[in-house]
């Protein structure tokens, strides 16, 4: 199991990758552990300065607009289609 983690204050794109990052674990049968991240201390813990953020395994993946917009960057879960 993947552990996955959103960071974000709880605004819409961060909402928006959350689903994304659902959608692409189901459509690609992986299992994942995802934690919503809305705690600014623990944000800035992992060094990120804008949201959202995605962080796989412990690593910051990508940050600061949503994967769809930069799909180079999405190493996510799993790859589906949509996702690259």
């Amino acid at each position: 199991m993947k552990e996955v983690k959103v960071l974000g204050t709880g605004c819409a794109k961060c909402k928006t990758l959350v689903a994304m990052v659902e959608q692409a674990a189901m459509r690609t049968g992986t299992a994942i552990d995802l934690e919503k991240v809305e705690d600014m201390a623990r944000i800035i813990g992992y060094g990120v300065m804008a949201t959202p953020a995605l962080v796989i395994e412990g690593r910051v993946v990508h940050s600061g607009s949503l994967p769809e917009d930069q799909p180079e960057s999405m190493p996510l879960v799993g790859r589906s289609a949509a996702m690259q």
